[in-house]
């Protein structure tokens, strides 16, 4: 029983909050229809045909309420997750994704369901069926163990908490969920943390609660959805650093308590990141933005160097003290990754290309405009381009076609400096200007929702006046490298057939992009 002694927010907002995610009810309803009737179980997939058994059918969540309790002492959390769906059929049994989650009862509409844990699925079974189009609750308690050894996890483990890092099939680790990018929620989180710590979110700030021993609850929503491998959750001795971006967006940096002057020459780039990009792409597409320096040296908690969870980038810490031309163009590449990746979600996870190409192909602008050299000692575009180029066919070899990956090599170099291929072969094709309008018409169409490869080549078509599905489609889906307009001059090394990938992600979450910078 938790027990409030102060709200330092008004009481409305966690009422609001309350109210939106039991839509002013504590049973299911459908109107017109009375639950109980006729129906199935829900697929156990959505189909991605790089994750197929990741994702439930059946059903769409709306919103997640997420409330999460630390305890230092043995490092468990606590945690009920309370999720709003609708329902786009009758459904006799639904599921969602959990993995190493201990799952102690759940209840649909406020009645006792009955349920079962199998694989990476929570089958639960209402005591009545649930109507097509009925808006449910669901409210499962469970607990979790943070450095429990699993297939794959979210958790990333510290020294005085945890962060999470779910990308791109993880989420699921660290609360149930409809594990799928195309499944886009609104979140709140609650986190409650003994003294001395600080628990952060995506989003922004709306309540903090003092409680009895100690113990601080910190509430968190976000304006936007978000795709439940982009949720970010932490826990630890962090101070917030707040400063102003362009046009008055918030910024605010989660800094481990200790390594906070020294991170602060990196921590005050960000502002130039966004002009920059704002420039290019349009508006920031979110209410704040910041980074997350995890509070963590061990080169085994996590795999990579920064990930993108919504509004507050995840990096290794000692990654962000170098010099400005070693970390610049891999802070404007998850900066991008606000506009492509999180406003604008895969639909699929063969659209990755999307994310990663267009993540890369700014990153590697800013550095090129800058006159930094990038990892292989090149200075333009044009002569990076060229030597991938170069290597398209061995990649195509390897990795398979750009848009057509899988889940071994799915964040190989192919996705990524692929990728820039692709859109440096389009922008050659179309022109810089209607390039750049295709880039902000493609953001803005698609904003808030999720996208697929045949999405982006519908508008470059549309806003070129001309069908590039063939031109596009060659470069996605072929099997040899198309040759490169404006430079017929351009070679293709021939294959070889035993060449490892370069740039291999060395593991389960995430590529990492610095090496390709």
């Amino acid at each position: 029983m938790r027990y409030r002694t102060r709200v330092t927010a008004p009481a409305t907002a966690l009422i609001g909050t309350a109210m939106a995610l039991s839509g002013g009810h504590t049973a299911y309803a459908a109107a017109g229809k009375t639950p109980g009737g006729k129906g199935t179980p829900g697929p156990e997939t959505l189909g991605d045909p790089v994750f197929p058994a990741l994702g439930n059918d059946g059903y769409r969540v709306s919103a997640y309420h997420l409330d999460l309790a630390y305890d230092a002492t043995t490092g468990l959390v606590e945690a009920t997750t309370t999720l709003n769906l609708r329902t786009s059929q009758a459904l006799t049994r639904f599921s969602l994704d959990a993995l190493g989650l201990d799952i102690h009862s759940v209840r649909v509409g406020g009645r006792t369901a009955a349920f079962e844990q199998v694989d990476e699925k929570l089958r639960i079974t209402p005591d009545r069926a649930l109507p097509d189009g009925a808006r449910v609750t669901v409210r499962v308690e469970y607990s979790a163990d943070p450095r429990r050894t699993l297939a794959h996890t979210a958790w990333v483990p510290t020294p005085d908490g945890f962060a999470v890092a779910g990308q791109p099939n993880s989420a699921h680790t660290v609360f149930p969920c409809n594990d799928h990018p195309r499944d886009k929620a609104d979140f709140t989180f609650r986190i409650t943390v003994p003294a001395g710590l600080r628990g952060v979110a995506s989003g922004l700030l709306v309540c903090t609660e003092n409680l009895d021993g100690g113990r601080t609850a910190y509430t968190y929503r976000s304006r936007s959805p978000i795709a439940t491998e982009l949720v970010q959750i932490t826990v630890g001795d962090y101070v917030i650093k707040d400063r102003q971006g362009p046009h008055g967006l918030p910024l605010r940096d989660v800094v481990p308590a200790a390594r906070a002057q020294a991170l602060e020459p990196a921590l005050a780039l960000t502002p130039g990141l966004v002009e920059w990009l704002e420039a290019r792409l349009g508006a920031y597409p979110f209410e704040t933005y910041g980074l997350l320096p995890c509070n963590s040296d061990d080169p085994n908690a996590f795999d990579f160097t920064g990930l993108e969870t919504q509004t507050l980038t995840l990096y290794k810490p000692n990654y962000l003290l170098q010099e400005e031309s070693k970390i610049g163009s891999h802070m404007m590449h998850e900066l991008v990754h606000s506009y492509f990746g999180n406003s604008v979600c895969p639909d699929t996870w063969a659209d990755l290309w999307l994310n990663e190409g267009h993540a890369d192909f700014y990153g590697l602008l800013y550095r090129y405009e800058r006159g930094w050299a990038d990892s292989i000692g090149l200075t333009t575009m044009e002569a990076r381009m060229k030597n991938t180029y170069a290597r398209g066919d061995q990649w195509r070899h390897d990795s398979g076609p750009v848009a057509a990956p899988n889940a071994v090599n799915l964040f190989d170099s192919q996705r990524y400096l692929g990728g820039v291929l692709v859109l440096y072969a389009l922008r050659q094709a179309v022109g810089e200007d209607v390039f750049n309008a295709i880039e902000r018409a493609f953001l803005e169409r698609h904003r808030g929702g999720s996208a697929t490869t045949e999405d982006y080549i519908a508008v470059a078509s549309q806003v070129s006046g001309q069908d590039q599905s063939g031109f596009l489609r060659e470069w996605l889906y072929g099997t040899t490298t198309p040759r490169m307009p404006g430079h017929p001059d351009w070679t293709v090394t021939p294959v070889t057939s035993s060449l490892a990938t370069p740039h291999k992600r060395t593991g389960g979450h995430y590529h990492d992009a610095s090496a390709t910078l």
